[in-house]
């Protein structure tokens, strides 16, 4: 008796499996091509979904939206400066009285 593991043909001709990365161009690319087509048919690879997320597509998405919050904002651990305010000297409040109702 052969003790050997059977693989699956599909495994051996299938597309490999991945892990999304955001900071990926071809992963975005991939996806960006998904929502177009709303088929994963042209892309070349399988993306692995996490444990603590219910399906691939919000999962990539909440990974795009971490990443590109990261990207403008800086991280907690690298907080970006806040850039510098176009407006030259302090404003001044402005206070704003309730208009009267006129009756038509």
């Amino acid at each position: 008796m052969d003790n050997r593991k059977q693989m699956s043909r599909l495994a051996l001709f299938g597309r490999p499996y991945i892990i999304f990365d955001p900071s990926n161009k071809d992963h975005r690319r991939w996806f960006a091509e998904f929502n177009k087509s709303l088929t994963w048919a042209h892309c070349p690879v399988r993306f692995v979904v996490d444990d603590d997320h219910g399906d691939l597509v919000t999962m990539i998405q909440r990974h795009l939206i971490r990443y590109y919050v990261d990207k403008e904002f800086g991280t907690g651990a690298q907080p970006k400066g806040r850039p510098k305010s176009v407006v030259e000297k302090q404003q001044t409040k402005v206070s704003q009285k309730r208009q009267k109702k006129v009756d038509n």
